[in-house]
């Protein structure tokens, strides 16, 4: 059998065998990770989910917000234990491999990192809800932009 450039069609190729998902516990990442378990469980593919945690501004530092940094570091890691453990449900409950990576920084940044390193062979993404995005662009529109990976951006 022929694929439309004159190579052999590979059986089983034709999809997604890693998805790469962002969340940061969002209603629309929370639904981003639906869909992207739905897809990985019908293509038998498995999932890095990426939870990013924002970087404390030095300014709240600066002005004695250690103790506020420290207590944002705190939540976020509780987050990330939180979401490990649903990763976990997931990966049972539907027989597909979840991985749950917790990093700090840009979330652009460190999502584009993760997929490179993991060869992702697609990405998915919550829209975002907030305003200012529309004027300077949601992770979603950057990613897509990078025009590296197939990004979906789930309502």
């Amino acid at each position: 059998m022929s694929s439309g450039n004159g190579g052999p069609f590979e059986l089983g190729t034709d999809g997604p065998t890693t998805i790469l998902v962002g969340v940061d516990d969002s209603t629309t990442s929370l639904r981003a990770a639906s869909y992207a378990a739905g897809l990985a469980r019908r293509q038998g593919a498995r999932i890095t989910a990426v939870y990013v945690a924002p970087i404390a501004s030095p300014t709240a530092a600066g002005l004695g917000g250690a103790a506020l940094i420290v207590a944002q570091r705190d939540a976020h890691d509780e987050i990330a234990m939180d979401m490990r453990r649903r990763a976990a449900e997931v990966s049972r409950e539907l027989g597909i491999s979840v991985t749950l990576v917790a990093a700090r920084g840009d979330p652009f940044t460190e999502l584009s990192r993760v997929a490179e390193e993991i060869r992702a062979d697609a990405i998915v993404v919550g829209a975002s809800t907030k305003a200012g995005h529309r004027l300077i662009g949601s992770l979603a529109v950057r990613l897509v932009r990078a025009g590296k990976w197939p990004v979906t951006v789930v309502p």
